[in-house]
């Protein structure tokens, strides 16, 4: 063994103990063996980059832009909605989750899926109160052993059907030809996922609750007349136990009702009185059917789509101080709009706009983003800041942005267009049709994920040049002459050791010319060592790098390496038995 590949089995088994024994974010670690192993020269700087110009990368960076479309345009919540429902258990909500995600990745790659499903299933789990962690590897394993059922689930897949054509010289594979090895695995790991994730699965919360927060607003929406919540019942609308939020009345005309039941008909017009934390607030700002009670909103000069909500503390010498908020003509003064109010973390009572201001209430306005750069050394107020992804959705533009969800869908499983290309045309669509803007889609793009996937291909291509990985597969060659079967679950093995620590398609280009040399020395048949290449690759579940979707979900569910390796490495071990007895049964030796 060279010097260059014993570097990089020191650098990657360096890599592998900081991931596992510590919490530090993964792209910093892996880049960082990436630079180390060009600096020492194993890697050419073309090289060591080689997986910021990797199309799935690419795509994975386009893919951020659609699903910035359908987010700013709230169809993700109505997605969310009609998809997932409301759960009354965790395993209800891990079973909604699983079993859709399942299904639509054996049609669509499951890459763009997890990414579009995502925010999805965070927003979801946020107002049903529970746990991300509990939720986000089930949607990533799902869709992981959903799009090993299909030849279009994902593109390793793909990536071994077109390396079975032009440098085997077989035929490719049918669409629905994996299945047959593909259901019984993935109906295995699914099991399992739902017996043994009620242990395995971590229970990670932010550090803060929603009831530490101290401020407390009071804040006053509309039923919208005719609009989707009119008729509906308080759960029908999704508006019963909000997380950090509470419905203190209804206002219907003259007629007060307090202590609102879950079961009451919301009318339009009816003016509804929330007390809750601004993430809350923020969350009821973008339900489609309620509009803000003020009616002094509608009378900005802008549209609400351009406008953000903006958390301001008034100060002692602030003339609004002891006059109401509609007596001080705060609108006409500000060019903005106060939704609602905080003092003391107490209920205010009484109207917005009969609401006598004091030094120190913290103000919830609607405004433009502009208003933080003209008021911030303002002597009016004391502190000015932006609410993070504050913006309005666009709901009226939610059917397009489906309509380019599903062109894009289309054409991809109808081979019409390549899913890098498909996505490109759908981000373009939807900037193009105001779906969303440039600045949302430069929020949407996560780097941190971008980066990783980038850094382990180029870790891939140091074992490849190096040698290490053909170094790594002497033993199968060794240990061929005991047979076809133990030959075939040494491959499975090396190739799903391989997947986890470099990544699937860059495992399963190494591995595929072993298989077909170890098909030759036995003189049988190559396929079934091509299958388990196959599904040891794309069924890549013990480490969040062997897989893109488990990188996408590893920060925003607040995992840790070792969460991977505990539930993962079982259900690997399984699937490694089922495919090395199913595989020669449906392609013979």
């Amino acid at each position: 063994m060279t010097w260059e590949a014993l570097t990089t089995m020191g650098v990657l088994l360096a890599a592998l103990i900081v991931l596992i024994g510590t919490r530090h974010a993964p792209d910093v670690i892996l880049m960082a063996a990436v630079s180390v192993l060009t600096v020492l020269g194993v890697l050419t700087p073309a090289e060591a980059l080689t997986g910021l110009s990797n199309e799935g990368v690419v795509t994975i960076a386009v893919l951020f832009a659609v699903a910035a479309g359908l987010r700013e345009t709230g169809a993700m919540r109505w997605v969310g909605h009609a998809l997932l429902g409301r759960p009354r258990s965790l395993l209800s909500a891990q079973l909604r989750i699983m079993l859709p995600s399942g299904v639509m990745s054996a049609f669509m790659n499951n890459t763009p899926l997890v990414a579009i499903m995502m925010p999805v299933v965070g927003d979801w789990a946020k107002r049903n109160r529970f746990a991300a962690s509990k939720l986000l590897i089930p949607l990533s394993y799902a869709s992981i052993l959903g799009g090993a059922c299909t030849l279009i689930g994902t593109s390793t897949n793909l990536v071994v059907n077109g390396w079975l054509m032009q440098e085997a010289g077989c035929r490719g594979l049918a669409m629905f030809e994996l299945a047959r090895v593909g259901l019984p695995c993935a109906a295995i790991g699914m099991v399992f996922l739902i017996v043994c994730g009620k242990w395995l699965l971590p229970d990670r919360r932010p550090p803060i609750s929603a009831q530490d927060d101290p401020r407390s607003y009071t804040v006053e929406t509309m039923v919208q007349a005719g609009g989707p919540l009119d008729g509906k019942t308080i759960e029908q609308a999704g508006l019963r136990s909000l997380p950090g939020l509470y419905l203190m009345e209804i206002e219907r005309g003259a007629e007060t009702i307090p202590a609102v039941a879950p079961s009451e008909i919301l009318h339009g017009n009816d003016r509804l009185v929330f007390v809750g934390i601004v993430d809350s607030v923020v969350d009821l700002h973008k339900i489609h059917g309620l509009v803000p009670a003020a009616d002094q909103v509608f009378k900005l000069d802008s549209p609400r789509s351009r406008r953000a909500l903006v958390e301001a503390v008034v100060s002692d010498s602030c003339p609004m101080v002891g006059r109401t908020v509609r007596e001080g003509r705060f609108r006409t003064r500000y060019n903005a709009v106060v939704v609602a109010v905080a003092r003391s973390g107490r209920r205010v009572h009484g109207r917005i706009g009969d609401i006598v201001l004091q030094a120190g209430d913290t103000l919830l306005l609607e405004a433009l983003p502009s208003f933080i750069s003209q008021q911030r050394n303002s002597r009016d107020f004391y502190l000015v800041s932006q609410v993070q992804d504050s913006q309005p959705l666009r709901h009226e533009r939610a059917p397009v942005a489906l309509g380019i969800l599903a062109l894009m869908v289309l054409s991809v499983a109808t081979g019409l267009l390549s899913m890098l290309q498909a996505a490109m045309l759908a981000a373009g669509l939807m900037l193009a049709t105001r779906c969303c803007t440039v600045s949302a889609v430069r929020r949407s793009i996560d780097w941190q994920v971008l980066l990783a996937i980038a850094a382990s291909i180029g870790l891939g291509k140091a074992m490849q040049t190096t040698g290490l990985a053909a170094s790594m597969m002497h033993p199968l060659v060794a240990l061929s002459g005991r047979g076809p079967h133990a030959a075939l679950a040494i491959l499975y093995g090396l190739s799903m050791l391989l997947a986890a620590a470099i990544g699937a398609k860059a495992a399963a280009v190494l591995m595929l010319p072993l298989a077909f040399a170890a098909a030759g020395e036995l003189a049988v048949a190559f396929m079934p060592f091509a299958m388990c290449v196959l599904f040891a690759c794309s069924t890549t579940l013990a480490t969040p790098i062997g897989y893109p979707t488990n990188l996408m979900i590893y920060g925003p569910g607040g995992y840790r390496f070792s969460d991977y390796l505990r539930l993962g490495a079982p259900i690997s071990l399984l699937l490694w038995v089922v495919t090395v007895w199913l595989v020669p049964k449906v392609w013979a030796f």
